[in-house]
């Protein structure tokens, strides 16, 4: 069976696709609440920053994204005499989290911002400050509701980890072309690869749905 010996690149190919998932979407989780609560700050230089982010990467291509951080910055260091290249694992990490973080950011804003306003109003009868609001109040609710979205994030952030093989990273689609252009067993190769992040994509989604109950559960003993 000539799909066995495809197995062992495949299989390489595929640890870097989940290392490169969980690396980025860790990174675009940070983004995400960094840049959603800093659209709702007070402090104009913040919020500026915020939507300025928000914006640009929603409004961009990943794609192209990714080529100006492998391709394009490492030019724009030259013109400054800085060394700005980045190696295609940091490159491929850094364009999908800065994706995922400012879809994921849209996330975090919309979440905080529905939690009822008789909460915010409890907070002030407590004599909170904006922070204490924040941490005590808005995001023990809000996270539970941020959940399902992010989980949605997370699987498309896994299927967009295809793009980094351009740069000559070796996750899992680069190791596929590289057999497919060897054997030209196109229909072998593109139905293994289609099945593998099928498999990745079911046990990502399993994993987003216990984080998602152990969240609901931490609120619930909250209440």
């Amino acid at each position: 069976m000539e799909w066995l010996s495809y197995s062992k690149p495949l299989l390489e190919g595929a640890w870097v696709t989940v290392q490169l998932t969980l690396y980025s979407t860790v990174l675009g989780a940070f983004f995400s609440f960094a840049f959603g609560i800093g659209k709702l700050s007070r402090n104009w230089l913040a919020k500026g920053i915020s939507i300025f982010f928000i914006e640009i990467f929603r409004g961009t291509s990943l794609l192209v994204q990714l080529f100006w951080l492998y391709f394009a910055l490492p030019i724009l260091g030259q013109a400054i005499g800085i060394d700005l290249r980045l190696p295609p694992v940091v490159a491929g990490t850094l364009a999908l989290a800065l994706n995922i973080g400012a879809y994921g950011a849209e996330v975090v804003r919309g979440a905080i911002q529905a939690v009822p306003h008789s909460q915010h109003e409890a907070a002030k009868a407590l004599d909170f400050t904006p922070r204490q609001t924040l941490w005590r109040i808005l995001l023990p609710q809000a996270v539970p509701e941020m959940m399902p979205s992010f989980g949605n994030l997370a699987v498309q952030n896994l299927k967009d980890t295809a793009l980094v093989s351009l740069i000559s990273l070796g996750d899992l689609a680069f190791r596929a072309e590289q057999i497919r252009n060897f054997t030209q067993d196109s229909t072998t190769i593109y139905t293994l690869l289609l099945f593998m992040y099928f498999g990745m994509a079911l046990v990502l989604t399993a994993i987003m749905k216990l984080l998602e109950r152990s969240v609901g559960r931490w609120r619930s003993g909250r209440a």
